[in-house]
C-alpha cells in the first residue's frame, strides 16, 4: 500500500497526478488551539499528466475519510470534526471531486505536523512577543519542469487555484518571497488585518523556479 501523506502543504504539489485547486482557512486562538477548514478540488481528467516523466512515484492525496482519520490518530491534539466528498462540476467542463474537512488542533505542534508532516516546510515560533508561522509552499528549482509541461499545467489548471488565509487572535502582517512572485496576475494577496491571505493559479504557483515561501506574523 502506498504511504498516505496528509501534509497539505506537500499534497499541493501532486498536481501530477491530476489537476487540483486547493483552499486552507487557518485560524489561531491566544492559547494556540485553532482549526483549520480545508477544501480541494481533484479532477479527473488529467490523471495521464501523472504518467509523465516516471511521476507515479507521487502518492494519490487522500480522500476518504478513513484516510483522515488514521492521520489524525498519529498527530496528538488533531482532531477530525467533520468530512465531506461529493463529486461536482469542474471548471474545464468535466468533474471535480470536491472534499470538505474540518480540523481542530490543540497546540502548534499539532499544526505544524499537519502542515508538513516531514517537518521541515512549516513552523511556528515565538520572539520577542511576536508568533511566526512560516511556510515553503514550493522549494526552488532550477530544472523543476520543462517549458512545455510548464505550459501544459498553466492551461489545464485554469480556474483551478491554491488559497491560505490565516486568522489570528490580532493584527498579523503576510510577507511572501521571493517579492517577484507578486508580478504574477493571478495573484490576490491581504497582506495585513486579522485575516490575512494568499490566493494563485495552480499553474502558475507550480511554475516558479525560485519556489515560494509565505511568512505570517502577529
Amino acid at each position: 500500500m502506498k504511504k498516505i501523506i496528509l501534509s497539505f502543504l506537500i499534497a499541493i504539489l501532486i498536481l501530477f497526478n491530476s489537476c487540483l485547486g486547493a483552499q486552507a482557512d487557518i485560524t489561531i486562538r491566544a492559547d494556540g488551539s485553532g482549526k483549520v477548514a480545508l477544501e480541494y478540488r481533484v479532477s479527473q481528467m488529467l490523471e495521464s499528466i501523472g504518467r509523465l516523466d516516471g511521476n507515479e512515484r507521487w502518492p494519490a492525496i487522500p480522500v476518504g475519510k478513513a484516510d483522515f482519520e488514521r492521520s489524525m490518530a498519529r498527530i496528538p491534539g488533531l482532531k477530525l470534526k467533520s468530512f465531506s466528498s461529493k463529486d461536482a462540476p469542474g471548471s474545464a467542463g468535466g468533474r471535480d471531486l470536491v472534499t470538505k474537512v474540518e480540523l481542530e488542533f490543540s497546540n502548534a505542534e499539532a499544526l505544524t505536523s499537519f502542515l508538513d508532516s516531514s517537518g521541515s516546510k512549516a513552523s511556528l515560533t515565538r520572539n520577542n512577543g511576536k508568533n511566526l508561522l512560516r511556510l515553503v509552499l514550493l522549494e526552488p528549482s532550477v530544472n523543476f519542469r520543462n517549458e512545455e509541461l510548464n505550459s501544459l499545467l498553466k492551461e489545464v489548471s485554469a480556474g483551478y487555484e491554491i488559497s491560505i488565509s490565516l486568522s489570528a487572535p490580532k493584527n498579523a502582517n503576510l510577507t511572501v518571497s521571493p517579492l517577484s512572485v507578486l508580478t504574477h496576475n493571478t495573484v490576490r494577496i491581504v497582506n495585513r488585518g486579522k485575516k490575512v491571505s494568499f490566493t494563485m493559479n495552480t499553474g502558475e504557483l507550480l511554475g516558479l523556479k525560485d519556489g515560494l515561501v509565505l511568512e505570517m506574523e502577529w
